[in-house]
């Protein structure tokens, strides 16, 4: 396995409830963008509040947001990463593996292991680790030592970021429109 496509699945929160937006960006392994998808706003109803309850985050990350949007990349992808640890639950319906990243080692993983360390992180000071769904955990080893070889140049962090900004760039365009 080679880390040659990286996708970054993030979400995006509207302000005063006007929903949440999901966004994609398909980068090369020195995280240069190549493609990027972005979904219409999600604003679920009262009656979908009520009857999914629990589980209705979950359901937009996973069904609303992810797998269309992967669907709907042209670019083939090697690994996802995210933050979410909902989007996890992609693991169950595609046969690309999703990683979770994440700065606290403190924090609950969703196997209630500790996650993998990254070794070599750019900035030298955040540590980061790694998670995956539990019936892939055998695969996490090798997958930190490729973002390992990553991360000793680039942030995995930072393109988390340009896809807040660039969501919000997108809605804010449509609003002005």
């Amino acid at each position: 396995m080679e880390l040659a496509r990286l996708a970054f699945l993030e979400t995006y929160a509207l302000e005063n409830g006007g929903g949440i937006m999901g966004a994609i960006l398909v980068t090369d392994k020195d995280t240069k963008p190549l493609e990027f998808r972005v979904t219409a706003p999600i604003k679920p109803t009262n009656f979908q509040k009520t009857l999914y309850g629990n589980v209705l985050k979950e359901h937009i990350l996973v069904e609303l947001i992810s797998v269309p949007l992967i669907n709907a990349v042209n670019e083939n992808i090697d690994l996802i990463i995210v933050q979410d640890p909902l989007f996890l639950g992609v693991n169950e319906k595609q046969d690309i593996r999703v990683v979770r990243l994440f700065k606290d080692e403190k924090e609950k993983t969703n196997t209630g292991e500790k996650g993998e360390a990254l070794t070599q992180f750019v900035n030298g000071t955040t540590k980061v680790f790694i998670e995956t769904w539990k019936q892939f955990s055998g695969e996490l080893p090798e997958i930190k030592d490729m973002l390992d070889e990553i991360s000793a140049n680039r942030n995995l962090i930072e393109p988390f970021e340009r896809l807040k900004v660039a969501c919000e760039q997108v809605h804010l365009q449509k609003t002005s429109d």
